[in-house]
């Protein structure tokens, strides 16, 4: 049986509601790292699910890099509540300085390449980690890098 306490816990970790965390932990035995596991799951299945939406809100993202190289970047969502939210705006930073240190060619590029603050991670399980939080489909709808 989870505690509130151990609840709260896998929230914190995760995003998921109470409710969705509760059945986690049961599924799971109490082990809350099976739980996060499930949660993920069932995340990645709520994404796929998502993918279909049309994403017509979203912003802009300017990152500079020492000012030697200029990144924009756009990032949607679904409405514009979640596109104002402090997780988006972060996600559409962090994509930012990935744009800036690899240099992909493309957003399908971008998308297949490895994390660069967690090469355990792909830059679409960046992306999907935050739909399943946001309950919104979350798409890159371009950029462009600029370097001296």
């Amino acid at each position: 049986m989870a505690t509130p306490a151990d609840i709260q816990n896998l929230r914190a970790l995760t995003g998921a509601g109470v409710m969705d965390c509760k059945k986690a932990f049961e599924e799971a035995g109490g082990n809350i790292d099976e739980a996060v596991k499930i949660l993920k799951e069932k995340g990645l299945d709520r994404a796929a699910k998502r993918a279909d939406r049309e994403a017509g809100a979203g912003i802009v993202d300017a990152y500079i890099h020492q000012d030697k190289i200029g990144v924009l970047l756009e990032l949607n969502s679904e409405t514009d509540f979640v596109a104002r939210t402090n997780e988006f705006k972060e996600l559409a930073h962090n994509l930012s300085m990935q744009v800036a240190a690899m240099n992909p060619e493309s957003v399908e590029a971008l998308l297949a390449e490895n994390y660069i603050r967690d090469d355990s991670k792909t830059v679409s399980d960046l992306i999907n980690d935050v739909i399943a939080k946001t309950g919104e489909n979350i798409k890159v709808g371009r950029f462009i890098r600029y370097e001296l």
